[in-house]
């Protein structure tokens, strides 16, 4: 069983080093104090954990559920070409889960916010009836008027993408088969490219790859209002996803359909005008470019020489 509240928040207080100018005040007060530029636009994101839904405790370490926790509103800030400046947690634990769980939770959770300079500055903590609910809140940052949007994609436009696709949705077939009992995966969010490219004007709109890139590039052309083509043989798939399997519905290969729908990555989908220069490294990640923008609303895929429509398979909550 965890240790009563109070006890847990004055514990988890003690092992709080971080400090930031931005942060005026955390842990202890009804509110935290946050001190921003008058000429910065504050970013805002939150996202929910659920035990069942995004991780399983027989499945995971606690490390591994408390970094991916956070990693999910990093990667919001990291998309909007922000810096992240603290972050507020809302953990309800059920009665069977150990102290000891929650404190390997919580250490990989604030390893992953001390690389990438995030103050905990506050939450709030409950008992659940039922497995573990935690709700993360990360503020950020960005130059006023200077946020990478989804709106931003133009007819012409170079579609590009961040690390290799996959690793996370082929953690998951292997688990849900039952042929391994445990797999941990720590997607690191990409924070660092996202600065560079809105600090450097490089691209025109972005989106984190959390959903599956065939949902979020779909994304993408709604709120842009436009179509892209991207090509099957230029996306990078993690090596993990290679693996021998049945022919997959979507593209006739498990590895590519994992890359193109699995989501989880975390990655940096991000689209720029071809006057742009793009590296092929930013901030030692590889820059791949998978595909253009053109006019129209879908999104299609030319694999082995043939165009066709490429489905939004994606994760979405509530689909039947």
């Amino acid at each position: 069983m965890p240790l009563p509240e109070r006890q847990l928040i004055a514990q988890l207080r003690r092992k709080l080093r971080s400090r930031s100018r931005a942060v005026a005040l955390s842990l202890g007060d009804d509110c935290a104090i946050l001190r921003l530029p008058h000429d910065d636009d504050a970013l805002v994101t939150t996202d929910f954990s659920l035990e069942g839904v995004h991780f399983r405790r027989d499945w995971q370490s606690p490390e591994c559920i408390g970094h991916r926790c956070l990693a999910r509103g990093l990667s919001d800030i990291a998309a909007m070409g922000g810096r992240p400046i603290a972050a507020f947690l809302s953990l309800a634990l059920p009665s069977d889960c150990s102290q000891k769980w929650v404190d390997r939770f919580f250490a990989g959770l604030l390893k992953l916010a001390r690389r990438q300079r995030v103050v905990l500055a506050g939450g709030d903590t409950a008992q659940s009836l039922s497995g573990v609910l935690a709700d993360i809140v990360v503020v950020g940052r960005v130059e006023r008027g200077t946020a990478l949007l989804r709106s931003g994609a133009k007819k012409g436009d170079q579609i590009h993408v961040t690390g290799k696709l996959g690793e996370s949705a082929a953690a998951l077939r292997l688990l849900s088969a039952g042929k391994i009992k445990r797999r941990d995966v720590f997607p690191e969010p990409r924070i660092a490219v996202g600065e560079w490219l809105r600090k450097n004007r490089i691209a025109s709109t972005a989106i984190d790859v959390s959903d599956g890139l065939s949902t979020d590039l779909t994304n993408i052309c709604q709120e842009s209002g436009v179509g892209a083509v991207i090509e099957a043989e230029a996306i990078p798939v993690h090596p993990s996803a290679k693996r021998d399997g049945p022919r997959a519905p979507s593209t006739g290969h498990v590895a590519l359909d994992l890359a193109l729908h699995g989501g989880e990555d975390y990655e940096l989908l991000f689209i720029a005008p071809p006057s742009r220069r793009v590296p092929r490294r930013i901030a030692g990640v590889k820059i791949t470019r998978i595909g253009e923008i053109v006019r129209g609303k879908s999104v299609k895929i030319v694999q082995e020489g043939k165009e066709s429509v490429l489905r939004s398979r994606g994760w979405q909550h509530f689909r039947s």
